[in-house]
């Protein structure tokens, strides 16, 4: 049996990340619809060899017969467009910020919490690309021996904000490498080639930026734990693809650093690259394209007690995003919601 998917935002970054991840995983699509702003419209894309034409999304007003629409088209279409295909009997999932707080909304990572599927009534969140990787590496951890406070600092690529972004480090590379004057900072903060800018979104008034607070906030929802603690510092790197993350956990239990390995392990998505002593330790270069969380440096921490440290990295544009939002449409065909 096959289904009727629509992808909202296909031109995107994202979008067309949806397409291949769709097509390499074999997702059963019966027909596939492609929507994004007019200035894209007929615009084609390739999907199992076919060519789709791309629809202006504000020239329709019917979406009946969709069962899946995936979404990432930012939070103000979001909120605008996905009451629409659901009220048409589509289940939407979401990739942007606009219903992952919602409490009627489920916000899920399909090895965290894959039952909160069931709970969905129209529209399911895909939660921010940091905090997927984060917690498909803790839920192993978490749920052996608790965890009561995450401080973590992100090195977050460019591709996490958009195709803009991209084409601005290449710009601003390309002008350092030439010695000429480096093109003004628009996507971004600052200037980000050759740089570390300590700043993605805006800040908020307790001194943390949203996508700090998102990843408080999210871990707190998906893990159903509001006492969980959590203190994020997110940094914008001079990267194309894969976003690094250096954590601290503290434990409720105590777990070894060997313990925590042998579980990681056998965890569901995940790869441990860990053996320093040969520089084996997983990089933003080498995990691109992939769609696992590799996890390595895993180390007694030397502030928590009982604690653990480790560097988790993961393609963001894939399991931070398009993967793991296929991967919840595989969990409504897997509890038969569609």
């Amino acid at each position: 049996m096959g289904y009727r998917v629509a992808i909202v935002g296909a031109t995107g970054e994202v979008g067309r990340t949806f397409l291949k991840v769709l097509e390499e995983r074999n997702f059963p699509v019966d027909e596939l619809e492609l929507f994004a702003s007019e200035k894209s419209e007929g615009l084609e894309l390739s999907f199992k060899g076919e060519k789709i034409k791309v629809q202006a999304l504000n020239k329709r007003d019917n979406f009946s017969g969709i069962d899946i629409a995936l979404f990432s088209a930012g939070s103000s279409i979001s909120r605008e467009y996905a009451p629409k295909f659901a009220t048409d009997g589509a289940v939407v999932i979401d990739n942007s910020s606009a219903w992952r707080l919602e409490p009627d909304v489920p916000l899920l990572v399909p090895e965290v919490n894959p039952e909160d599927v069931k709970e969905h009534k129209g529209i399911i969140a895909n939660p921010n690309c940091s905090t997927i990787q984060m917690l498909v590496a803790l839920k192993p951890i978490y749920d052996a021996v608790g965890i009561s406070s995450i401080v973590v600092a992100t090195y977050q690529s460019v591709s996490g904000a958009g195709a803009k972004a991209i084409r601005e480090l290449q710009e601003q590379t390309k002008a350092w490498c030439e010695g000429m004057e480096l093109p003004e900072a628009k996507s971004l903060p600052k200037r980000i080639a050759f740089n570390v800018v300590p700043q993605i979104d805006v800040f908020t008034e307790n001194g943390y930026t949203k996508e700090e607070m998102k990843m408080l906030n999210e871990t707190r929802k998906i893990l159903h734990d509001s006492q969980i603690r959590v203190s994020a510092t997110c940094v914008r790197v001079p990267v194309f693809y894969g976003h690094s993350e250096a954590i601290s956990v503290q434990l409720k239990g105590e777990l070894s650093p060997e313990e925590a390995r042998e579980l990681l392990k056998k965890a569901k998505g995940v790869v441990v690259v860990d053996n320093p002593k040969v520089k084996e330790y997983p990089m933003a270069v080498d995990v691109a394209g992939r769609d696992e969380v590799f996890v390595g440096r895993i180390r007694k921490d030397l502030v928590f007690e009982p604690g653990l440290s480790m560097w988790v990295v993961a393609d963001n544009i894939r399991k931070g995003a398009a993967t793991n939002a296929v991967q919840i449409a595989e969990l409504l065909l897997e509890y038969a919601m569609v």
